[in-house]
């Protein structure tokens, strides 16, 4: 396992010159994978989707997109994108018995994966694809589905240049920018330690909120004063109203944050790099599942700060902007 290496963002040079309209297949609606498709939808792409809960991929029947019935129905696409949870789901959709490798007579000409899983689950479904001739981009994603709603999804991409550059314009159409750091799996490095970064600035927001709330400074107060600072972020922004209302609807779960701590802290150990602030992190996260809030949003690490500082939190009502407001 190598470190990445930096390298420039993708150059806007487009190869699809013999497919105008590519046949585009989205494999998993959830909260990201849902935002995604309906921007490719929107886009006017010849789309075609697949979700393991068949309700969620209702509504798109309804609106005249193909759904297919089982994963391997979308081995005809030129592209799949792939939005699943974790390492089992990927390698399952991917490599499984009914996966998109899973039929003799045709595969995918290129599968782009935007979930954040492990180097490891990566090099394997990396090397299943090259011995069909299938390219393979890991193309994690930074940003909620608010933020890809809005058009401010970044992707960080690593794999085969010339399919990163031939995925460019769906890339575009998907997000804001997309960052390509290499071959192989950098990208899984990258994502790991955007969301290890998110973990410790979270936590050290929400200490910094219950300390001064128990000084007499209301939460709504103190974010609307660091939105207008220099430590103000498009991060702090779309937090703010969540954190002042106490909405604990998941936008990124407390579960889902955790799993992605525990991937990055194994690489940190693969690597010899010592993370004491995201142990404790780790652990702060475990204590807000074990009180079972798992799949309420990561916001729930306030209730542990609270909890620990004897604060009773009670919701805010105040006008803040999450950032988003004139994106599109």
């Amino acid at each position: 396992m190598s470190a990445p290496t930096a390298a420039p963002r993708i150059r806007p040079r487009r190869i699809m010159t013999n497919q105008p309209s590519p046949r585009i297949g989205w494999l998993g609606l959830g909260r990201m994978g849902s935002a995604f498709a309906d921007r490719l939808e929107a886009a006017g792409h010849d789309l075609r989707v697949w979700n393991r809960t068949p309700a969620k991929a209702a509504p798109y029947r309804d609106r005249g997109v193909t759904v297919v019935d089982a994963v391997a129905g979308l081995a005809d696409c030129d592209v799949v994108f792939v939005s699943v949870m974790a390492d089992a789901d990927l390698l399952d959709v991917v490599v499984g018995p009914s996966g998109l490798l899973s039929r003799a007579d045709r595969v995918p000409g290129l599968i782009v994966d935007t979930s954040t899983v492990s180097t490891g689950a990566s090099e394997t479904v990396r090397a299943a694809c090259a011995e069909r001739s299938v390219a393979f981009l890991a193309a994690p994603v930074s940003g909620n589905a608010e933020a890809v709603a809005a058009g401010r999804a970044s992707f960080v991409v690593s794999g085969p240049e010339d399919a990163a550059t031939t995925a460019l314009p769906l890339f575009e159409c998907l997000g804001q920018s997309a960052s390509y750091v290499g071959e192989g799996d950098g990208a899984r490095i990258m994502k790991l330690c955007h969301n290890l970064f998110v973990g410790g600035v979270f936590q050290s927001l929400v200490e910094a909120l219950v300390l001064a709330e128990k000084g007499g400074v209301s939460r709504s107060e103190f974010l609307r004063f660091i939105n207008g600072s220099a430590m103000g972020s498009m991060f702090t922004r779309y937090k703010a109203p969540t954190l002042a209302a106490l909405d604990y609807a998941p936008r990124f779960t407390t579960s889902g944050l955790l799993k992605d701590i525990d991937l990055g802290l194994g690489e940190a150990t693969a690597f010899g790099v010592p993370m004491p602030t995201m142990a404790l992190v780790r652990q702060l996260l475990q204590s807000a599942v074990a009180q079972g809030w798992g799949e309420d949003d990561f916001n729930r690490l306030l209730d542990v700060e609270a909890r620990a500082a004897n604060l009773e939190l009670r919701p805010e009502d105040a006008a803040l902007g999450n950032g988003f407001e004139t994106s599109g």
